[in-house]
């Protein structure tokens, strides 16, 4: 795992901890709830649920979530965010007294070694995720993956046919377009706000989806 990937874990767990996940039920529909990060290392993240509820049977019968969370800053504008999409497996009560001890306010709502026999811990060792601090000028966003997963990438790229023409320069709301030939996108302030495709005369802005 990539240092900047394992930082980025890192706040998730330590700085956002709780976030929200969906899944789909067995119909189909989307599902959220709001749960904690217990754990993280270089293999994955990792949380719990008990195998009575129904996020337990969403786990087991798809073995694949989205999750997103952000920090509690001051103000919106001190913030950063994680979401993630991946797979997910059950691995039993592996780290589980890891866990408990990493979160001891667990062990108010689990108190005896019984109880906690109704627990699994599910590991999500495979993703894409993206990463947004609001607490810098322009703002920094950034993707990473992990687990063999490639970063897949979105946005918007200016191709050469761009005539040089200025527009989405004065359209961009973070000034993070560079003029140069053609004109460059720096991907790591860019919104994704589209302004840039909407404005340009010649088509010379494309969207990436995934490529």
């Amino acid at each position: 795992m990539k240092i900047e990937t394992k930082t980025y874990m890192k706040v998730l767990a330590e700085e956002i901890h709780s976030v929200v996940v969906a899944t789909t039920d067995e119909k189909g529909l989307p599902v959220t709830r709001v749960i904690d990060i217990m754990l993280h290392d270089e293999d994955g993240i990792y949380f719990l649920t008990a195998k009575g509820k129904a996020f337990y049977t969403q786990l087991m019968n798809k073995g694949y979530i989205s999750l997103s969370g952000m920090t509690a800053g001051a103000g919106s504008m001190a913030k950063k965010a994680i979401s993630i999409a991946g797979s997910v497996r059950n691995i039993g009560s592996e780290k589980r007294e890891e866990i408990f001890e990493k979160n001891p306010y667990m062990a108010d709502i689990y108190p005896s070694m019984e109880s906690r026999t109704a627990l699994d811990i599910f590991h999500l060792y495979k993703g894409q995720g993206e990463f947004f601090d609001l607490s810098t000028k322009p703002i920094t966003r950034g993707s990473f993956a992990f687990g063999g997963k490639e970063v897949q990438a979105f946005g918007y790229q200016i191709t050469d046919d761009c005539n040089a023409c200025g527009l989405c320069v004065d359209k961009c709301p973070q000034n993070c377009i560079r003029i140069s030939e053609p004109y460059e996108i720096v991907q790591e302030n860019c919104l994704h706000c589209g302004n840039c495709m909407e404005v340009c005369p010649v088509g010379a802005v494309v969207k990436l989806e995934g490529k």
